[in-house]
C-alpha cells in the first residue's frame, strides 16, 4: 500500500478558528497541511483528518509525545501519528524558537 493521503498538524500564532488548513495534492500524494493556534485544537483537527481518510498523521516538533499520546488516544488508534523530532544539535536553536 502506498503513501497517498496524509496530514500534519502544526502550531502557528493567528491561525483560524478550527486551523489553517492548507492541502497540496501532487496527484499522487494529498497532503492537508493544519496549522492550529494552540496545541488543544489539534484534536479536533486529527479527528477531521482521520474522517477525510488519512492515512496517517505527523506533527509538528513542537507538540512532543505527550500531545502525540493525546491524539492517538482521541482518535482511538485509527491511524499511526509521529512526531518531528530534533536531533541534539538543534536543542538550543528549537528551545529559542519555542520558549
Amino acid at each position: 500500500m502506498a503513501l497517498t493521503h496524509w496530514g500534519f498538524i502544526y502550531t502557528a500564532d493567528g491561525s483560524a478558528a478550527g486551523g489553517e488548513v492548507q492541502v497540496v495534492d501532487t496527484g499522487a500524494c494529498r497532503t492537508v497541511l493544519v496549522g492550529v493556534g494552540k496545541p488543544e485544537e489539534s484534536i479536533e483537527a486529527a479527528r477531521r483528518l482521520v474522517d477525510e481518510g488519512v492515512q496517517l498523521i505527523e506533527l509538528c516538533g513542537g507538540f512532543g509525545p505527550v500531545w502525540a499520546g493525546r491524539l492517538i488516544e482521541a482518535i482511538d488508534g485509527a491511524v499511526p501519528v509521529g512526531v518531528v523530532g530534533y536531533g541534539p544539535e538543534a536543542i538550543d536553536q528549537v528551545h529559542a524558537i519555542f520558549s
